[in-house]
């Protein structure tokens, strides 16, 4: 078994994913790159080994029972645990979101990836998180995904436009992750939610106004809790994230 800290990122191949992969990277840790796409998976793990990441690609669409199994069997076979699980593989789920508009199956699709797919990936990775000395989950939501500003004033400014996919996925993730808290309480297992703020990334059409680097931040502090850490908390860089 490895010595080095080893972490699995879905949705690692570029924007904020990319840049925790990096971030975990830089502290001399082995990183797995999640991501469907073969060529801009092997593109990304070739960037970081550039940087002198320990980066290894990973096959992983997290809405695929079967390939999400093989990641797990891939990961136990190349270092025996697995220490840290980013979950960060979203979709957006186009711009119209209207609830009076949207199509039911875009609500779907989006569920599929931002929720069922972390349930997936997570429940697959635990036996695996299981062995590890100091656990930890992060789950990347969004503080569209606050109820709290949701329903506050000046909701368009401080929880993005109406999106009846998007930002619902966000808020059900949340619930989620408080789920698996009471769950995992007492097991060593940390999990928590991030928010990277308003990033540019394709996500969003690149209109964000932080970098991704900066929305990586986040992640990286909550991967790299110390033992007596929070669980189950939502946070972004100026500390929590109302509910």
């Amino acid at each position: 078994m490895s010595e080095r800290t080893i972490a699995l990122v879905t949705g690692a191949n570029k924007g904020i994913g990319y840049e925790i992969a990096a971030g975990l990277g830089a502290l001399g840790w082995s990183v797995g790159v999640g991501a469907r796409d073969d060529g801009r998976r092997t593109a990304a793990v070739e960037r970081l080994r550039a940087a002198g990441v320990d980066a290894f690609g990973v096959p992983l669409d997290v809405t695929d029972e079967v390939g999400v199994a093989a990641a797990a069997r891939l990961i136990e076979d190349r270092a025996g645990r697995l220490d840290v699980l980013v979950n960060n593989a979203a979709i957006a789920g186009g711009a119209r979101q209207e609830p009076s508009r949207v199509d039911p199956a875009t609500l779907r699709a989006v569920m599929e990836t931002n929720v069922v797919g972390v349930v997936r990936v997570t429940n697959a990775m635990l036996p695996l998180l299981r062995r590890s000395r100091s656990p930890r989950i992060v789950n990347m939501s969004s503080s569209v995904g606050s109820l709290t500003r949701q329903a506050g004033p000046g909701a368009e400014r401080t929880a993005g436009p109406v999106a009846v996919a998007y930002a619902p996925s966000k808020t059900f993730l949340n619930a989620v992750t408080l789920q698996y808290a009471r769950e995992l309480h007492g097991t060593g297992i940390l999990i928590n939610l991030g928010c990277p703020g308003y990033v540019a990334t394709d996500l969003n059409g690149f209109r964000g106004v932080r970098t991704p680097e900066q929305g990586a931040a986040v992640a990286v502090r909550l991967a790299t809790l110390p033992d007596d850490g929070p669980t189950g908390g939502f946070f972004d860089d100026s500390g929590e994230v109302p509910w």
